[in-house]
């Protein structure tokens, strides 16, 4: 006997938020549906383990069908099924208590704040943003078969019904096409294996399907006809099943992780790393990560999206996470599965939540590790990945504020000094340092030639001290950040006072500094608009002068800043100039300290030619080249 029975108001209102307020993607009802359909499969597989051979163990699977002419889409299972108060208290409530509170909140919140996961069974409820009318047929296991059906508006009717096997089928029958949307579209062998390889192609059952396919036609004698063809079906399994992540590592061949990788990213190179993670623990969770072999086309454009995609028991639920992923790891890609994740009501948008960042946190981990071990095992292979992403671990140090230093620091590589083009970590560096030397030295320029060639670095080229040179613009910016590697601070070479001096090469610094303090006073009066002070250099050899700075912040650093800040006020590094009191330049200026005038009439000389020895330009190099002219006469005159 069929009756008829009315959703409850409160039901009612939640069944229209359902349909149209919750699923951002109509598509998804399939995945909803397939799920369900899993679910049930898993609830009877349970039940034939744990009766004693009462309930007989079957060929679990998932049947999916359409029919163009009756616009219809079936998908039947061999699960535990439902009898009529299971399909009442399912299908005819949507929620069995706090349907009313639930409403009211969907009403006051945005949904992403309501997590339900759990305690609504509302995936079915998907069906009704592609149907007008859903009929589901149900048998439970020694109980008689019902069948339900509604529209998703006002009511629905349940009644008794043949059905031979255990299990449930849903038939939807489509709503019909509008200028927005073509449900016809999904009626085709094309959309619907589609949406069972992005959505649940991990699901752990088979999901079956008739598929259209063609052959030749035979004539009569059984010789194909040429150009002749004719249609038949055959039976298909959509889904792979088992996902690659869920494997045992021994049973994964890299190849594989290869293929993997370039048909699921689409990129038409090996990856240079993969990592495969199943972790036990707190929270449980599998992951296929890839490093690239080469930077993503789009990876510096606004449009690029970082994120690792998101699975939940196997089953698809967003594209691109970024919760995932910290920003200096944009360039990794894989995905990520785990039965913990606090999904809401759409399961399409993540909660945040401990579990997440705990994940997130353990991926993090797992790279850098994995990234460390390359390193030691492989630094050719590393040297490929630093080409291409080392900028990015130096980021990850400087927009973390150091925070995250004592996980990076391993990874940074620098060239040097002493290794002339080889790269050097921080603990080669310190291995090789002189046992009195108190600083890890660096210098920073536009290129290896040109710091090189900087006049601070004549002591250190002398003296066998190692400097790391730093040629990219963000290099200074995360060694302020790292500040010190193994109890050894770091000094840019170019800072006042870097040099270690011995007791004498202070006497004598100072000793000089007095005899020649109104040259120096006069150099720092007639230069006061360009540097903050005049000084005796003890760290040049060959050079005459050098600029040098105060308080951490380089020219370079300055240059960079005031390059990238845009508008307002430019930042400016506390200059010092330092002179070479052993130059023939420093005694020229020197025999003419007594006519002031004249010192400060050729004080830019000294500021500029310091300027050129740094690399940066002059602002007036035909003055220049007329003052510098002009002292070298004096100098033969005399």
């Amino acid at each position: 006997m069929k009756e008829t029975k009315q959703f409850e108001t409160e039901s009612k209102e939640l069944l229209n938020l359902m349909i149209n307020s919750i699923y951002s993607n109509s598509e998804i009802f399939l995945r909803e549906l397939i799920s369900n359909a899993s679910d049930a499969i898993d609830k009877r597989k349970y039940l034939a383990l744990t009766s004693n051979g009462k309930v007989a163990l079957e060929e679990y699977k998932i049947d999916l069908s359409y029919d163009k002419k009756d616009r219809t889409i079936t998908i039947s299972d061999n699960g535990i099924g439902m009898n009529k108060s299971e399909m009442i208290k399912n299908l005819g409530t949507i929620a069995r208590s706090g349907s009313k509170e639930f409403a009211k909140k969907m009403k006051n919140k945005d949904e992403e704040d309501v997590d339900i996961i759990g305690q609504f069974g509302v995936g079915f409820y998907s069906a009704f943003m592609v149907a007008e009318e859903v009929e589901v047929t149900s048998k439970k296991e020694n109980e008689k078969a019902h069948r339900f059906i509604s529209d998703g508006k006002e009511n629905y009717t349940i009644e008794e019904c043949d059905k031979e096997d255990v299990g449930t089928t849903i038939t939807l029958h489509l709503k019909k096409n509008t200028k927005e949307n073509n449900y016809d579209d999904y009626l085709s062998d094309y959309r619907i294996k589609e949406l069972v390889k992005k959505y649940s192609d991990y699901i752990r059952y088979p999901i079956m399907m008739n598929v259209t396919k063609s052959k030749p036609k035979l004539d009569k004698d059984g010789k194909e006809i040429e150009g002749q063809y004719e249609e038949y079906k055959e039976l298909e399994t959509l889904n792979s099943m088992v996902p690659l992540w869920k494997k045992n590592k021994s049973e994964v061949k890299q190849e594989e992780l290869n293929e993997f990788y370039k048909s699921k990213f689409s990129d038409y190179e090996d990856p240079l790393l993969s990592i495969q993670l199943n972790i036990e623990g707190k929270v449980d969770y599998s992951a296929l990560l890839f490093i690239p072999s080469h930077q993503p086309y789009n990876l510096y454009s606004e449009n690029f999206e970082k994120g690792l995609q998101l699975y939940s028991k196997g089953i698809f639920i967003k594209d691109k996470c970024p919760e995932l992923i910290p920003d200096y790891l944009k360039f990794v890609k894989g995905l990520v599965d785990s039965d913990a994740f606090n999904l809401n009501i759409s399961r399409e948008i993540l909660q945040t939540s401990p579990v997440l960042k705990t994940i997130a946190d353990n991926v993090e981990k797992k790279i850098v590790d994995k990234l460390k071990e390359l390193k030691n095992s492989d630094f050719d292979k590393y040297l490929k990945f630093w080409s291409s992403f080392g900028e990015h671990i130096k980021y990850g140090i400087y927009s973390s504020y150091g925070f995250k230093k004592d996980l990076l620091n391993d990874l940074l590589i620098f060239h040097s000094l002493k290794q002339e083009d080889k790269y050097i970590s921080l603990k080669q560096y310190v291995e090789e340092m002189g046992k009195d030397q108190k600083y890890i030295y660096y210098a920073s320029g536009s290129n290896l030639d040109s710091i090189k060639l900087l006049p601070q670095i004549e002591k250190y080229k002398k003296q066998g001290i190692d400097v790391l040179l730093f040629d990219n613009k963000i290099d200074e910016f995360a060694i302020m950040m790292v500040r010190e590697y193994d109890k050894k601070e770091f000094k840019s070479i170019a800072s006042e006072g870097s040099d270690e001096l011995t007791n004498e090469e202070k006497e004598k610094v100072e000793s000089v500094t007095a005899e020649h303090k109104r040259l120096l006073d006069n150099l720092k009066d007639s230069l006061k608009e360009n540097v903050d002070d005049v000084i005796i250099s003890s760290k040049l050899v060959d050079s005459p002068v050098c600029i040098s700075t105060k308080e951490g912040l380089s020219m370079e650093m300055e240059k960079t800043i005031n390059e990238e800040k845009g508008e307002g006020e430019d930042v400016k590094s506390i200059k010092v100039l330092e002179l070479n009191p052993e130059h023939e330049l420093f005694k020229i200026f020197a025999s003419i300290e007594q006519d002031d005038e004249m010192v400060k009439n050729y004080a830019s000389v000294l500021y500029d030619e310091a300027l050129l020895l740094e690399g940066y330009d002059v602002s007036n190099k035909q003055e220049f080249v007329k003052k510098l002219n002009s002292l070298i006469v004096k100098a033969f005159e005399k």
